[in-house]
Parts: C-alpha cells; sequence; structure tokens
C-alpha cells in the first residue's frame, strides 16, 4: 500500500478527477452547484384550476375569429347575465362536491327561493327583507340536506334527489304553479342594474368566486373541507369535526342556491316556479369541467367559474354560430365525460408511480 491518503468512499464520490471537489493531495473544493432555475407556469400558480381557465382562454379566442360579434359590450353583458346565476350555485355545488358529496337540489331550491321572496313582495314586504327571507329558506334546506348526510348517513345523490322533489313541489303548491307579478322596480334593478357600465350580475358572481377562493385556500374551514374530501375517518381521528364540516358545505350549497333563485326572479322581475329546471346539472357539469374531482378533496373555485364560463360560452357561441341547441348539449355531455376521464387517468398514474 502506498503512503498517499486513503479517501473515504463518501468523499472519492464527491471529490475525485473531473468533479473539481477535493481529492488525494489537498486540490482546492469547488464551491457547491446553483440551484437550477425553474420557470413559474400557470399550473404552478392555480393548480387544477389551470386546466378549465385553457380551455376558456381557446374558446373565447376561436369565437373571436368566427364571430365578429363574439366580443361585442352587448354580446358579453348577456354572457355575464347567463353565466352569472348557474356560476354562484356552482360556487355551492363545488364545496360539496370537495367533500366527495353532490347536491342535486340546488335548482329546485333556487325555485322555491325566488318565488318566495317574490310572494312576499307582492304581500308589499320590503325588498330587503324579503330577499333575507329567501335566503334563510334555502340555508334551511341545505341544512336539513347536510343533516341527513352527516347525521342519519345516508347517501348525499338520495338525500339531494329526495329535497329535489320535495321543493319542486312545495314551490308548485306554493304559487299554484303560476307566475309571480308584478315585482317592485327596485328588486328588478338588482340583477339588471350594472355599475362602472358591469352588470351587477358579474360583479356579484366575482365577489362569490373571490370569497369562495379564500375561504378554500386561506382559511381552516377551508382545509377541513378539504381533509373530510380525502379521509372522512382520517380527518375524524386528526381532530377534524367532520359532521360540522359536512353540515356547513350543505348549508352553503343552499345558502348559493337561494342567492342564485333571488338574483333569478329579480332579473325576470318575475316568480317563476319552473325556474331552475337543469341548473344542478349545469353546476355539476361547471365544477367538474373546471377541475374538480367527483371523488372529492380536488378541485377549486377559479375552476368552478371557468367551467361555469365554458358552459356559457358554449351557449352563447352556438346561439351566435346558429348551431343546434342539441348538438350543444352532446358537447357539454361530452366535455364532462373527458373531464372524469383524465381526473381517473391521472389518479390511476399517481397510484402507480406510489406503488413503483
Amino acid at each position: 500500500m502506498s503512503d498517499a491518503e486513503v479517501v473515504p468512499p463518501e468523499q472519492a464520490g464527491a471529490g475525485g478527477a473531473g468533479t473539481g471537489g477535493a481529492g488525494v493531495g489537498g486540490a482546492p473544493e469547488s464551491p457547491p452547484a446553483e440551484p437550477e432555475e425553474r420557470v413559474l407556469r400557470l399550473g404552478d400558480v392555480l393548480g387544477r384550476d389551470a386546466g378549465g381557465l385553457i380551455v376558456l382562454l381557446v374558446l373565447f379566442g376561436g369565437l373571436t375569429l368566427a364571430s365578429d360579434e363574439f366580443l361585442t359590450g352587448g354580446n358579453l353583458g348577456n354572457l355575464a347575465r347567463q353565466v352569472a346565476i348557474f356560476g354562484i350555485i356552482a360556487a355551492g355545488e363545488l364545496l360539496v362536491i370537495l367533500t366527495a358529496g353532490i347536491d342535486l337540489s340546488v335548482g329546485s331550491v333556487l325555485a322555491l327561493t325566488g318565488c318566495v321572496t317574490a310572494q312576499l313582495l307582492v304581500h308589499g314586504w320590503p325588498v330587503p327583507l324579503a330577499i333575507l327571507v329567501g335566503l334563510l329558506v334555502g340555508a334551511a334546506l341545505g341544512v336539513f340536506n347536510g343533516l341527513l348526510v352527516a347525521r342519519a348517513k345516508l347517501p348525499p345523490f338520495i338525500v339531494t334527489l329526495g329535497m329535489l322533489g320535495i321543493a319542486r313541489g312545495v314551490v308548485l303548491v306554493l304559487t299554484d304553479a303560476s307566475t309571480i307579478q308584478p315585482l317592485p322596480p327596485s328588486f328588478a334593478a338588482l340583477a339588471n342594474g350594472s355599475v362602472l357600465g358591469v352588470p351587477n350580475l358579474l360583479w356579484i358572481f366575482l365577489v362569490v368566486v373571490a370569497v369562495t377562493a379564500f375561504v378554500l385556500r386561506r382559511t381552516v374551514f377551508g382545509r377541513y373541507v378539504y381533509a373530510v374530501g380525502s379521509n372522512p375517518e382520517s380527518a375524524r381521528l386528526a381532530g377534524v369535526p367532520v359532521n360540522a364540516v359536512l353540515v356547513s358545505v350543505y348549508a352553503l350549497s343552499g345558502l348559493l342556491a337561494a342567492v342564485g333563485g333571488v338574483l333569478f326572479a329579480s332579473r325576470l322581475s318575475a316568480g317563476i316556479p319552473t325556474g331552475g329546471t337543469g341548473y344542478e346539472l349545469n353546476a355539476i357539469a361547471a365544477c367538474v369541467i373546471g377541475g374538480a374531482s367527483l371523488f372529492g378533496a380536488k378541485g377549486g373555485a377559479f375552476g368552478a367559474a371557468a367551467g361555469a364560463l365554458i358552459v356559457g360560452t358554449l351557449n352563447n357561441g352556438g346561439n351566435l354560430l346558429a348551431v343546434n341547441a342539441f348538438y350543444l348539449e352532446i358537447i357539454i355531455g361530452a366535455l364532462i365525460l373527458l373531464a372524469v376521464f383524465f381526473d381517473q387517468l391521472q389518479a390511476r398514474r399517481r397510484a402507480g408511480a406510489a406503488g413503483g
């Protein structure tokens, strides 16, 4: 054996010839390598919401090229009014979906709360008080749904399907299936007015989305919602009040459906007992297309908003281009299937990577 110093394996691997590190003979040690710069991408900022926003941008670009009327102020105002109501409902639906639940009753709750508000206005109630009662009715129906899901352990699909029928039946009995009008002009101005040239409905929609995003991303309650959707038993063992979270998300879904109901009645200046039919499907479609997973714990408010805009823009663009409305339903249904398919594909890949 020579008299040269024996270098331990870990040092030899780090400082051999060609690496610039300290080796035999006291060669100078090279400075540590600088971390590689990484370009910040849209997905890093928005997460799962990015996909829906990209699709929306592509859709806007395509319709702008296909129709000269699409980007006009009048058409964009109509689009905002069409999207805002079921977009607000989608924000509430998202909260339920994040807990791996579903709320099929939001369209019927919209009709009931809108007609309750309209009935009170026709009987001379002040506008603010009538709106408050309508909102409380929606929240109460949501609490009822939540209690059946959380306490009675009934499947969310069955509970909210039952509420869909109950609320729709109650509103038809309450109104004798007749439109309620006329309503005060001050109430109609709530949804039909504008601020700074932007429709009030759009402002309300943006506020609801922003508040929902803040709650989900920046509050303890938001973390609880994702935890319950990921694994309710683990969340319970970690100290999360699972039942309270479930009741809360259904209450908020009912409340936002009631907000939609009040705005729906205000926009039409009438209580429509058949209003909101199919809105629950639009709300679910908006959440799924926007990146939410029906299996819970995945999705965000901006993605749901983008999904609502995608559905509304498809309908609006179809009208401008004289596309058969039945074809648009096929396209929206196909988008839902594709969104769920890719969500499942990604889940399998993650499971395979974890198992490998």
